[in-house]
């Protein structure tokens, strides 16, 4: 799991000392112990924000490109798949401390919700969402599937999608950009004054 350096370890709080010696004095002002807690919240939501931080941005460190497994036939495109997703970075997630929730939430018309919670071992969760077209209509307008199955469609879709975002992952080949100065084609003149 992914450690913070120890310059940066959140050093024990001495409000927490202070709300301690609060307690056991009966004269104390509830109202100042409620600022003392919020106060003591809000520090350890800090440090453990932090810690998320640091985290993410190590698992990060060591997801490089996904490549596609799968192609959309009426698009023509390829994609990876949330199978091929899952087993390029879950080990990596994990072992910084991470782990992913999903779940849905109902949204007017024909959408639907998908949402992500990411939670770190250190105490912090950040949530992330998308929402999702779920009509069962095809890329021409038709119905081309029933809402159940469009609803199960969009939740995969979404949990792709969502991986990428959350971990920014590239899908494709990396070949550190080589691909790229093989494919510069020239205009030629002729082209050119067509063009224009």
């Amino acid at each position: 799991m992914t450690q913070l350096p120890e310059t940066q370890q959140p050093q024990p709080s001495t409000i927490l000392q202070i709300i301690e010696r609060a307690v056991s004095n009966p004269d104390i002002d509830i109202a100042k112990m409620e600022r003392l807690f919020s106060l003591y919240d809000e520090i350890e939501k800090k440090a453990t924000n932090k810690e998320f931080i640091y985290a993410m941005s190590a698992a990060q460190s060591e997801m490089g490109r996904v490549a596609a497994d799968a192609k959309n036939q009426q698009t023509r495109s390829v994609y990876a798949t949330y199978a091929a997703l899952d087993r390029a970075i879950r080990s990596i997630y994990t072992a910084h401390g991470f782990s992913l929730t999903f779940d849905t939430e109902e949204i007017p018309g024909d959408m639907i919700r998908l949402i992500c919670d990411v939670s770190h071992t250190g105490g912090y969760t950040r949530r992330y969402k998308i929402d999702l077209c779920a009509d069962g209509k095809g890329a021409k307008g038709n119905d081309v599937m029933t809402r159940t199955h469009a609803t199960g469609s969009a939740i995969t879709y979404g949990k792709r999608y969502l991986l990428l975002m959350i971990w920014n992952i590239a899908i494709g080949h990396d070949d550190d950009g080589n691909s790229a100065s093989d494919q510069v084609t020239l205009v030629t003149n002729e082209q050119m004054q067509e063009i224009l």
